[in-house]
Parts: C-alpha cells; sequence; structure tokens
C-alpha cells in the first residue's frame, strides 16, 4: 500500500489508521505486517464494503483523514467494477527485522551456510537459470539504477526481476532506494566471502 501527501503523514504518525481502496482483489491479508512508504503497518482488518452505504458519520471516515463519504468516493481509484475494500491497520513502531539484518557484517559459518542454502534454492528454481550472485554483484556495480535498465542489462523483464530482488532483500542482502537498489553491509560482506 502506499500514501500520496498528508495520509503519508498521517500513517507516519499514526493518527490515520484506516483506509479505502478499490482493487480487482483484496491485496493485503488481516494480520500481516507490510513495508509501506509511510512506514510498517499491521493490518488489523479488511472487509469488502458497498461504497455507496458509506456514511458521513463513519468512524472510519475521520480515521481515514475524509471529510466525509464523498471525500472518499471522489479519491477510490481503479476500475468501477472492482471490488470496494475498507482496511484498518495501525504503525508498528519497532525497528523492522530485516533492517537489523541487514546491517550485519559479521557474518558466521553458519549464516555463511544458511545463506548459500537458500541462494543456492532461488538459484535452482528460477526459469533463468543461477541469478543470485550475477544480479548481487550488478546491484554492487550500478547502486542507485532504475530496475528496469539492470533487468535489461539481465535480458529480463522488469517485473519478475524485481520480485527476484525483493527475495535478496528478505535476506538482508539489499536495500530498496528511491530508484533501484543498493547493497546492504550484509550483502556486502556476503559478496566478500565470495572473493
Amino acid at each position: 500500500m502506499l500514501f500520496a501527501g498528508r495520509d503519508k503523514e498521517g500513517v507516519e504518525d499514526g493518527w490515520i489508521t484506516s483506509a479505502y481502496r478499490r482493487w480487482s482483489e483484496a491485496r493485503v491479508v488481516e494480520g500481516r505486517i507490510y513495508r509501506t512508504n509511510a512506514g510498517r503497518i499491521q493490518i488489523d482488518s479488511i472487509s469488502e464494503i458497498n461504497p455507496a452505504l458509506i456514511a458521513d458519520n463513519d468512524p472510519d471516515v475521520a480515521r481515514a483523514d475524509r471529510s466525509n463519504a464523498g471525500d472518499i468516493l471522489r479519491r477510490l481509484r481503479g476500475d468501477d467494477s472492482w471490488p470496494t475494500f475498507l482496511i484498518r491497520f495501525h504503525l508498528v513502531k519497532e525497528p523492522d527485522p530485516r533492517d537489523q539484518l541487514a546491517a550485519q557484517t559479521d557474518l558466521t559459518a553458519e549464516d555463511l551456510k544458511d545463506l548459500s542454502d537458500r541462494l543456492a534454492r532461488f538459484d535452482a528454481t528460477n526459469p533463468h537459470g543461477p541469478w543470485t550472485t550475477q544480479t548481487l554483484r550488478l546491484i554492487q556495480s550500478k547502486p542507485a539504477t532504475r530496475a528496469a535498465d539492470l533487468a535489461a542489462t539481465l535480458g529480463r523483464e522488469t517485473a519478475p526481476f524485481k520480485l527476484d530482488v525483493r527475495k535478496l532483500k528478505n535476506l538482508g542482502l539489499t536495500y530498496s532506494l528511491e530508484t533501484g537498489y543498493e547493497l546492504s553491509p550484509r550483502g556486502t560482506a556476503y559478496l566478500n566471502t565470495l572473493d
């Protein structure tokens, strides 16, 4: 989920705790934590609603920082035939475990074996063949480069490439930037063990 302008500030500060979205299908799951541009949020509930029944005095309208039901309806994006969802959430203030993992530079023999095993599994199941080390080295050599440009360098489509880089990020090996990526300290330490 992305939040723009004042909404981003409200989520970051914790006073926006509801959102309305028109999606072809639900894109979040109750109980899960998601990273957003406004911080990490945990989904308390998601329900499909009839937008015509949103009342001006509904507490979720205020929790979404909207003035009335009309304001909600005007801001809904996506195809009119798609369902509308009410998402309730709260800001998660604890540090992101992935950030803590990414900051690690002392890799034990056990850490290296775990990383090597996981990356080998990624390589073995990818239709493009081994890609993990090549992608890490590419990001190292071209930080802050658009994902589309990185993907093109490898002869790959952008969307699957980005999904693969997200797998590396989940292992604490990369950071996402406003544009492109960079290696994390953990990612750099891992590559150093290969040299």
